[in-house]
């Protein structure tokens, strides 16, 4: 897959592009529908294929204040798009002035001028432009005058016949449903981070080294608590492991843990690999999520938490034992 950064620079090609375009974030099964249904019909006429998306979310920049937490991270989006086998990714930079492009605008300059797009396939409630005013019909109508086919996919419904998208996603990984996330997704929910020094409590005193795994503000956790996960080490090794994201409400005063989410203070991700004894700080984790154990809850005692430390370590064994794991090791 070809990475197209900067559009008026480069050449498409002549017998043109079938593109689909939108966030594609999280890149899951009903995106992944989207891309299968393009490639098919480009096949039939011959044509490459291309990914056009954004390098932010969009709405982070026309509803800062309200814009979702990111299922993928850039670097992930890129890989799960590459692994649909289209031609080429086109990344455009959305900013103030793009949010203000007009429907029409993004046709003439973008799909037309720059992508000489032949064939367009999008969700049938795609909508585009300043004020989200382009539609699928908009689509239609200019592509009957400028040389190209619009069409719009119904979505992928679930089983309780709920559109499937990324909001649907982000409402279970946020209720910890991760069954039904790994189901969306077609694959485990999976975050990075760089591994940082934390206060050492883990190892000193509940006798549980864990890497405090430091993941961007703008990604989305899975909601707090306990869970059995996979850990991928910059060297590709991989190991089971059992996640903590949370407060650490043992060890908080009690005017911190009465104040909860109000306190501004963001949830913790650390992973214990089991069975693994090294030296993991500086490192870019992978953290994959399996299963959830239990909700975090406030312990009496360092004793009493380090007890339950060592059950939920067993039930992330026992998961992981009849888990696949969501890398080639």
């Amino acid at each position: 897959m070809e990475v197209v950064r900067d559009i008026g620079a480069f050449d498409a090609p002549h017998r043109g592009l079938a593109v689909t375009i939108g966030a594609y974030d999280g890149l899951h099964l009903g995106h992944r529908r989207l891309i299968s249904e393009l490639q098919t019909r480009a096949s039939a006429d011959g044509i490459p294929t291309a990914v056009v998306t954004f390098d932010r979310h969009p709405a982070s920049v026309v509803r800062p204040a309200s814009a979702p937490l990111l299922l993928t991270d850039p670097d992930l989006r890129l890989e799960l798009i590459a692994e649909t086998g289209v031609d080429y990714l086109v990344l455009l930079a959305f900013d103030e002035k793009r949010s203000q492009e007009s429907a029409e605008d993004f046709v003439d300059e973008v799909l037309v001028s720059a992508l000489r797009t032949k064939l367009v396939v999008v969700g049938s409630d795609f909508h585009f432009g300043r004020e989200r005013k382009g539609t699928v019909g908009l689509l239609r109508e200019m592509g009957a005058t400028l040389g190209f086919e619009a069409i719009g996919v119904e979505l992928t419904s679930t089983e309780d016949g709920e559109v499937l998208s990324s909001s649907r996603v982000r409402r279970a990984l946020g209720e910890g449903r991760i069954d039904e996330v790994t189901r969306l997704l077609g694959r485990f929910h999976e975050v990075r981070g760089v591994v940082e020094h934390g206060d050492a409590r883990g190892a000193a005193l509940l006798g549980c080294p864990t890497a405090n795994v430091s993941v961007a503000a703008e990604i989305m956790l899975a909601r707090v608590g306990i869970y059995a996960g996979w850990y991928r080490r910059e060297s590709g090794s991989v190991h089971p492991c059992a996640i903590s994201v949370g407060m650490r409400p043992t060890f908080l005063p009690d005017a911190a843990l009465h104040a909860g989410p109000s306190s501004g203070q963001a949830p913790i991700l650390e992973a214990h690999l089991i069975d693994f004894s090294g030296n993991l700080y500086g490192e870019t984790a992978r953290v994959a999520f399996v299963e959830r154990i239990r909700d975090e809850v406030r312990f009496a005692s360092t004793a009493e938490l380090s007890e339950r430390i060592k059950l939920d370590i067993a039930a992330a064994r026992e998961i992981l034992s009849r888990a696949r794991t969501p890398w080639a090791c």
